[in-house]
């Protein structure tokens, strides 16, 4: 059932969401082994229990009922074809001089064992391609394996009474999800609470969802397109879940995401309490600049080589400036330490829609920004997960940086025209004045944005005017990049077109 949030606001801009109530069978991926955890959904929390009935019912790895032909005593015949990189993809355990048989005690995702489908832990390696390894030590069944060969042909034989000595996961002890605490200001002072809950006897956890990142196709690859990722508030862990197929992980993903999306507007009022932001004041955190948005998304980071890859930011936008962190800033000192700093006001929005990726696996949302640095144009591209998401992070960009240039009203430089020292200053309401740089320095030039005919910039020093006077174009030398100046003059022409109901 869905059920309506209370409250809401908080500066966002977001529209009221609803929380999602679920619960159902999916596979954790824990110590690289797919588990099978009853998960059960609420507004605030994600609980996972781990299934009972031993590990060889619980442990599927890529079976998701199990397989029908590992029953124990039966010999199979497995073929597993191997890819160009990756290997096998399993470990081994035991041989003649354990007194065990080889057995199989793990099984890696994504490679090519786990792929057949047909091999679970807790088979025995009878022979491979041929060769007997029913008596063999460790050391021989590993070489057999390596000799292989990219096609390789397995006698395996499942046996149930080994799988105690091959350790079960265990939800407590293996979910790596430390480290979060605290996970809000109002929780500071309680032991523990930003990490997952584990409570009586049963292996089960619980999972605050305040500030965490839900997410599809981002830190593993998913071409079923059937795993979900949950990604920590301080982004050190990342919890991947999977689903039976498609249409199921897409109704989890949804209802995990408008769980988290739901939380915001309690996150942006215990936030702007603990900057002393809320209602207006000036928090000296926070520059005296309320947070008027903030969420997890996606930047595009480029490796070398020339390959891309995403990588989870958290990015907030206050009155003045969008500042991108690592992690969910919940103290003063982290939020006054964020990996990037851009003031909204020399911020633009250049791209806002769907990207291009596999058909299969469809379109990446995404959008754009450039800044006027002194370094030039600084350009992040970023990826949501929802159309709604796009939508909102556009909204709140374009709308904060018109807000901004209202807020400001006036930006000045000093540079240099004709060889004299003069300062440019560009008002919101006003448009552009030159004056001698000198205490009471006299105007040269006063002009409304209507008589701007032409700008540009060299990007590296160099701002050209043309307001068609007497005077002909103007040169003016800003000492350092022009790109600050000219993203400011944007902002201010494109607030100001829009003010006047030009643009929708």
């Amino acid at each position: 059932p869905l059920l309506p949030v209370r409250g809401g606001g908080g500066g966002s801009g977001m529209a009221v969401w609803t929380r999602a109530c679920k619960a159902g069978l999916l596979e954790l991926l824990l110590r690289e082994r797919w588990v099978r955890v009853a998960a059960e959904l609420s507004g605030e929390a994600l609980s996972l229990t781990a299934e009972p009935g031993g590990g060889e019912a619980a442990v599927l790895n890529g079976v998701v009922n199990g397989n029908a032909e590992a029953a124990p005593g039966c010999v199979r015949r497995v073929r597993v074809v191997k890819a160009e990189a990756g290997g096998l993809g399993i470990s081994i355990k035991g041989g003649r001089e354990n007194r065990m048989p080889v057995l199989i005690s793990r099984i890696f995702p994504g490679l090519a064992a786990e792929r057949s489908g047909a091999l679970r832990l807790g088979d025995a390696i009878l022979a491979v391609n041929g060769v007997d390894l029913r008596d063999a030590t460790h050391d021989q069944a590993v070489q057999a394996l390596k000799r292989a060969g990219r096609e390789v042909i397995l006698e395996v034989k499942f046996m149930r009474e080994v799988t105690p000595y091959i350790k079960k996961p265990s939800l407590v002890s293996d979910l790596p999800w430390e480290g979060a605490a605290p996970q809000s200001p109002s929780l500071s002072g309680s032991e523990d609470s930003g990490s997952p809950q584990h409570q009586g006897p049963r292996d089960r956890k619980v999972i605050p969802l305040k500030m965490c990142f839900a997410a599809r196709n981002l830190s593993m690859p998913d071409l079923e397109n059937r795993l979900i990722e949950l990604h920590s508030p301080d982004s050190r862990n990342t919890l991947i879940l999977r689903c039976k197929d498609t249409a199921t992980a897409h109704s989890w993903f949804t209802a995990l995401h408008s769980n988290i999306t739901a939380l915001l507007p309690q996150v942006l009022a215990e936030l702007n309490a603990m900057l002393g932001t809320s209602g207006g004041g000036g928090g000296a955190a926070a520059g005296g600049r309320e947070v008027k948005h903030i969420a997890w998304l996606a930047e595009q980071a480029r490796l070398d080589g020339g390959r891309q890859q995403w990588r989870p930011v958290l990015m907030a936008v206050t009155e003045k400036d969008l500042l991108l962190y690592d992690g969910m800033p919940w103290t003063r000192d982290a939020w006054a330490s964020p990996c990037h700093s851009y003031p909204l006001v020399a911020t633009r929005l250049v791209h806002s829609g769907s990207g291009r990726r596999s058909p299969a696996l469809g379109s990446e949302l995404t959008f754009a920004t450039r800044t006027g640095s002194r370094q030039g144009v600084e350009m992040h591209v970023f990826r949501v997960e929802t159309h709604r998401d796009l939508s909102s992070w556009t909204r709140v960009l374009v709308q904060g940086c018109h807000a901004t240039a209202e807020l400001i009203k006036e930006v000045s430089v000093g540079c240099t025209l004709g060889g004299q020292e003069v300062q440019l200053s560009i008002h919101y309401e006003g448009g552009f004045t030159i004056c001698r740089e000198e205490p009471g320095g006299s105007v040269l030039f006063r002009y409304p944005y209507e008589r701007l005919k032409m700008s540009a910039d060299d990007g590296i020093r160099t701002l050209y005017l043309d307001f068609g006077g007497p005077e002909g174009e103007l040169a003016l030398d800003l000492h350092s990049c022009p790109k600050p100046i000219v993203f400011v003059l944007h902002t201010f022409l494109s607030a100001k077109v829009t003010r006047m109901g030009l643009l929708a």
